[in-house]
Parts: structure tokens; C-alpha cells; sequence
């Protein structure tokens, strides 16, 4: 006898979790379990040293929650709008910590393994829902991009498992929700609004459901608008835009970003090419073309323009990003769900399959 859904899911989401818990265990025996340690905060904007150490991105979202009032944090932030407008894991983050700064670090550990955990649990349920296999999830619950955020209090755990959960909302003909849950990942992290659109695109355009669904996610929209224009007003400039200090502007030559990395050093680019070419570059083209092979002959999908937009990003990519592993694998969070969606609801087991073989990715955290 068949197990019912909601006990299939179990083992995909506990596996999530444990490597979760493990990579920032790990992390944090080595910094003597002091939690605030994950953010890896540099002395460049931690305590304003212009020759001090640089940190990473983590320090920011950290700083947010330790002090939110966007004119004293401001002067600790790269480029403050960039850093500002993800601002819903600050805010939960002090929720969850009643305001005590030193809980704020457990408070972002808790969070980040909750939404892998939630996110991960979303997706098994789209893949049961057709048909599929439930440990599939696990190319998504251990993309290193998402393990990554939970142990560097990054967004994308976040951003993508409320995208997962909104999309399992609209299956469920919640659309309430699933806006809901797609506007707040844009307030995580501003990458996900290729879902954002996709969305849009219902099945069977032109019903009263489909008007509906798409004037809610209209609204979360022009709240994220809203929010822009407010951090435009507070800090002088939106916080769209591409990476913090030092960054560069998206190409305009499909894998342009890449081939620079060939320019600066031919040998980055030969390893590059042996690690992300077949866990990135190949499934962003696989993911222009099939999608618009799909829209071709079929209405509108979802989960077809999710797939295209997101794997587009990838072929767009800065060079600032692609030459940075973990940045690059954080942006491709995006492309692993819409894959995963796009191979779910098509059937195509080949990709979930494949989609598998991604959990190998998890090396590059070894040294970190």
C-alpha cells in the first residue's frame, strides 16, 4: 500500500535539513559554536576598517537584523539599497529573536534550515502530484545553493522555498497565497521575480480564475514597487541591480560572463568548464531551448516560462558573478527549482534524474 503524501515527503525534507545542520555544525565547531561567526563578518563594515577585512555577504543580512533603522546601518552596508531591499530575513530574524541581538545568529540558523526544509517539502509534493518520485526534491533540497544560504545566512532558502510554496499553493487553487508567497520572495530576494512573471502566464488564459490570479500577483508586484521607490527616496538609488561593491552589470552576449573568465586566466576557465559546465551552462541552454521548443506547439505554462526566464539569467550572468563559485551557484538556485518544476509537470525523467546528480555540487562548501 501506498504511503499517503504528506509521510512520502518526510525523508526528502529531514535529508535537507541534517545536511543543513551539518554543513553549519561543521562550520561552527570551528569558530568555538559562536553563531554570529556564520555571517563571516569582515572588520571592513562590521567596525568601518577601510583596510580591513572584506567578510561576505551574510554580515549584511546579519547587521539588518542586529539594527534595521536604515540610516544607522546604512554606513555597514556595500551598497545599501542592493542590501536593504532583502529585507524579510532581518525582519523574521528579529521577530524570531524578540529583538535580543544575541540571538539574532540562532534566529537566522533557524530560519535558513526551516525554509530548505519547507522549500524541499513543497517540491516533493509537486512531484507526487504528478506522478513522480518524491526523492527528486533532493536536487533542490541539496543544491549547494541552498545549503549554502542556511550556513551563511544568505536569502536563498528563503526566496526559493517561498516560491516553492507558492507554486504548490496555486496547484492547490490558493492563488491567494501563492501571490502572497511570491511577493514575499521578492522582499527575500529580488532573483526570484522570474517566477514572479511566469506566474502570470496561467493555463487556459482568459477565465475569471486566471483574471484573478493574475491581478493578486499584480498587487505583490506593485508593492515590490512600492518598496523600490521607497529605497530609491531613503538611499538614492533603487535596489535592483546586479551584485554589491565592485560588481559588474549584467552582459549582453549570452555567456559573455564566462568567456571573461577565459581572458583573465585560461586555466579558471578550463577547470570552470569541467565543474559548471554540466551543472549550470548545459542546463541553462537546455532550459532556453526546451521551453521555447514547448511554447511553440502548446498554451501558455508556468512552469515554461519560469524555466526559460530563470535559465536566461544564467546566460546573462555578470562577470563579477561568474567568476565567484559560491555566486554563481546561489544565482543558479533559480534555474535547479524551475528545472525541477518544468521536468515535474512534463514528466521528463531523464532531467529529474540528472537533476540528481547536482547534490554533487556539495564539495565546494568543504573548504568553506
Amino acid at each position: 500500500m501506498d504511503r499517503p503524501a504528506p509521510i512520502r515527503v518526510v525523508w526528502p525534507v529531514m535529508a535537507s535539513a541534517l545536511v543543513c545542520l551539518l554543513y553549519a555544525g561543521t562550520r561552527l565547531a570551528h569558530v568555538d559554536w559562536d553563531a554570529a561567526e556564520l555571517a563571516e563578518l569582515g572588520t571592513r563594515y562590521t567596525v568601518l576598517d577601510p583596510q580591513g577585512t572584506e567578510g561576505y555577504d551574510g554580515q549584511f543580512t546579519y547587521m539588518m537584523a542586529v539594527e534595521l533603522d536604515p540610516q544607522t546601518v546604512a554606513p555597514h552596508l556595500d551598497r545599501p539599497a542592493y542590501r536593504y531591499q532583502r529585507i524579510l530575513l532581518p525582519l523574521l530574524a528579529r521577530a524570531v529573536a524578540l529583538g535580543d541581538a544575541r540571538a539574532v545568529p540562532w534566529a537566522l540558523l533557524l530560519l535558513g534550515v526551516v525554509s530548505a526544509a519547507a522549500g524541499t517539502a513543497a517540491v516533493a509534493r509537486i512531484l507526487l502530484d504528478h506522478g513522480q518520485w518524491e526523492g527528486y526534491a533532493l536536487g533542490y533540497g541539496l543544491w549547494v545553493g541552498v545549503v549554502a544560504s542556511v550556513g551563511l545566512f544568505l536569502h536563498e532558502a528563503l526566496a526559493y522555498g517561498l516560491v516553492a510554496l507558492a507554486w504548490l499553493a496555486f496547484r492547490r487553487s490558493r492563488d491567494v497565497w501563492g501571490a502572497v508567497g511570491l511577493m514575499l520572495s521578492l522582499f527575500a530576494k529580488e532573483t526570484t521575480l522570474p517566477f514572479v512573471v511566469a506566474a502570470m502566464a496561467v493555463n487556459g488564459a482568459g477565465t475569471g480564475v486566471d483574471r484573478r490570479r493574475r491581478l493578486w500577483i499584480a498587487g505583490g508586484l506593485a508593492a515590490f514597487l512600492i518598496w523600490q521607490l521607497w529605497l530609491w527616496r531613503t538611499f538614492g538609488e533603487p535596489g535592483i541591480g546586479s551584485g554589491g561593491a565592485m560588481s559588474t552589470p549584467f552582459e549582453f552576449i549570452p555567456l559573455m560572463g564566462f568567456l571573461r573568465i577565459g581572458a583573465v586566466s585560461p586555466q579558471a576557465f578550463a577547470l570552470f568548464l569541467v565543474i559548471f559546465g554540466p551543472m549550470v551552462v548545459l542546463p541553462a541552454l537546455w532550459g532556453v531551448w526546451a521551453p521555447i521548443r514547448r511554447l511553440r506547439v502548446e498554451r501558455l505554462q508556468p512552469e515554461a516560462w519560469a524555466l526559460m526566464l530563470n535559465a536566461a539569467v544564467i546566460l546573462f550572468v555578470p562577470f563579477s558573478t561568474a567568476r565567484e563559485p559560491l555566486g554563481l551557484v546561489r544565482l543558479a538556485t533559480g534555474l535547479v527549482l524551475a528545472l525541477l518544476l518544468f521536468a515535474a509537470v512534463l514528466g521528463i525523467r531523464r532531467v529529474l534524474n540528472y537533476s540528481l546528480a547536482w547534490a554533487a555540487m556539495l564539495v565546494l562548501l568543504v573548504r568553506r
